[in-house]
């Protein structure tokens, strides 16, 4: 109890811890939830379907969480510490319900069993990590508040300041389009890992590859490559693991798994349309 006054009460972060809790538990629930009805438990509530449309939850995500943020900015002055708890946990409960669809919004289609429906587990632990770094105490662009920028009467230090958090974004926005999503959202509280994952190669299916590799072979290939061996490890431990839960091992059979599932996995990203076709395919 010392430690929660100390580090979440005295310092503010009630609201976002509630966050997420209320983020977590939506999660977990929404995923109880379309398992479910996937497995078509007769006692389990189906989908939503008014005159046979089908309402996904990201409506209902969406909806909760502009009410619960409206409310907030509402009782901004006035709010008790609990009312604004609670409202930060509703608003958890709508993100995590958009979150867990976040493939359905970048993709424009119904990808949830999909393989790009992963994107949306990923949103979910991106949200994740970053809200837990902020409730241990850290912040992004934290190593560039050495000295209070806003409180310093010098224009020339200020203006350095401001410049330095731009480049530290515009280097998190280029590792971000390289693929490398976990790196850029660390690097806002490192800002070091920034520039390692700026300057090295680019994810062969990102949009840097994309737009910067196709009409580079050899960058492409050393891309392709590259990924290859970073995530062998990765496939092959995941492939191991389940053999060993499904019964008894067998290495070979795991190796020649991986390497089938980098084939598949593993691709370069497609040249990007010329402009004219573009302008076409978008009217």
């Amino acid at each position: 109890m010392d430690w929660f006054n100390r580090e979440i009460i005295s310092q503010g972060r009630l609201p976002l811890l509630c966050f997420l809790l209320g983020f977590l538990a939506g999660f977990v629930l929404i995923r109880l939830s379309v398992r479910m009805i996937r497995a078509q438990v007769s006692w389990w509530p189906g989908n939503i379907t008014p005159g046979g449309h089908h309402v996904h939850h990201v409506v209902f995500g969406v909806v909760l969480m502009l009410v619960a943020g409206v409310a907030l900015i509402a009782v901004f002055e006035d709010a008790t510490r609990e009312t604004a708890a609670v409202l930060a946990a509703l608003f958890g409960v709508g993100a995590a319900l958009v979150l867990d669809e976040f493939a359905l919004i970048f993709y424009l289609e119904d990808v949830y069993w999909s393989e790009q429906g992963r994107a949306s587990v990923d949103a979910v632990f991106v949200a994740v990590a970053g809200t837990g770094l902020l409730l241990l105490g850290f912040h992004p662009l934290e190593l560039l508040e050495v000295t209070d920028m806003r409180r310093d009467p010098e224009p020339l230090i200020r203006f350095g300041y401001l410049a330095l958090a731009l480049a530290h974004l515009g280097l998190c926005a280029v590792v971000v389009l390289k693929g490398k999503i976990w790196t850029g959202l660390l690097g806002l509280f490192v800002g070091p890992l920034l520039v390692v994952g700026a300057v090295r190669l680019s994810r062969p299916g990102a949009p840097w590859a994309r737009w910067r590799y196709t009409k580079r072979p050899k960058k492409m290939y050393r891309a392709l490559q590259r990924e290859r061996n970073l995530r062998r490890p990765v496939v092959g431990a995941k492939i191991y693991l389940q053999d060993l839960i499904a019964g008894k091992p067998d290495i070979d059979r795991a190796v020649a798994a991986t390497e089938n599932e980098l084939d598949r996995t593993v691709q370069a990203a497609p040249a990007p349309l010329p402009s004219r076709q573009r302008a076409r395919v978008i009217s």
